[in-house]
């Protein structure tokens, strides 16, 4: 599905009160998929993958079955928030520093005055936590759940406690918090047309490089085993 296909999908899945675990695929958690089981059977159990990273894209391409488009998870967050005012859709943000989360909160609501910043909490939570974060989270009735913890911490959070929180739509959203609190800055536009956000990021933070080193294994696996690529599993 492209975009505008996504949300409305989604849409459905408010109204309907259908949960719905959205996982914005990028090569990195592509390779820690195909390197980790457990990390696999997260990504085939949820409701709902996007194609995030432009080399999920590029990969589709080049396996032979063509997505319509990239659905990035940021640019994904603000359309459900754009379309949520419509329907005064109430939202609960997870994760991040405290001072990000509060900014992040004030700026959405600002930015979205028809949405409803039902609660929010940072992400700094141990597991002998986590009952207390979910029972805080569920007496805010969210229709949407936006989770920043880092993708080997967010999508394993939501996936284990999918059943419990029951919300119609759970997406983690990686360093989004960051970028709408203005604590960093998205890719220009013309690293975003060129595919090269990754590029811009590791400019920014050259600590990411060991994360990064995934990129060019999956770039090889893909050259390699092309047949294969959308094959299932």
């Amino acid at each position: 599905m492209d975009m505008k296909e996504t949300v409305s999908y989604l849409i459905e899945a408010v109204r309907s009160r259908t949960p719905h675990q959205v996982i914005t695929a990028n090569p990195i958690m592509v390779m820690t998929a195909l390197e980790n089981p457990t990390y696999m059977d997260i990504m085939t159990s949820a409701e709902l993958v996007v194609p995030d990273g432009t080399g999920v894209v590029w990969a589709a391409e080049r396996g032979g079955s063509p997505v319509k488009e990239r659905v990035a998870g940021f640019d994904l967050l603000h359309e459900l928030m754009r379309v949520g005012e419509s329907y005064h859709w109430r939202v609960y943000l997870l994760g991040s520093t405290p001072e990000v989360i509060q900014e992040t909160a004030s700026r959405l609501q600002r930015q979205y005055p028809g949405m409803i910043i039902a609660g929010f909490r940072d992400g700094f939570f141990g597991p002998e936590e986590d009952e207390e974060v979910i029972t805080g989270i569920l007496e805010t009735e969210p229709d949407l759940l936006f989770v920043a913890r880092g993708a080997d911490t967010q999508e394993p959070w939501i996936a284990k406690h999918k059943s419990r929180l029951a919300i119609p739509v759970m997406m983690g959203v990686g360093g989004s918090f960051d970028v709408i609190s203005g604590r960093t800055k998205r890719a220009p536009l013309a690293f975003q047309k060129l595919r090269l956000e990754w590029f811009y990021r590791l400019l920014k933070e050259p600590t990411r490089y060991k994360r990064m080193l995934a990129l060019p294994k999956f770039a090889v696996k893909v050259m390699r085993e092309r047949d294969r690529v959308t094959n299932n599993r």
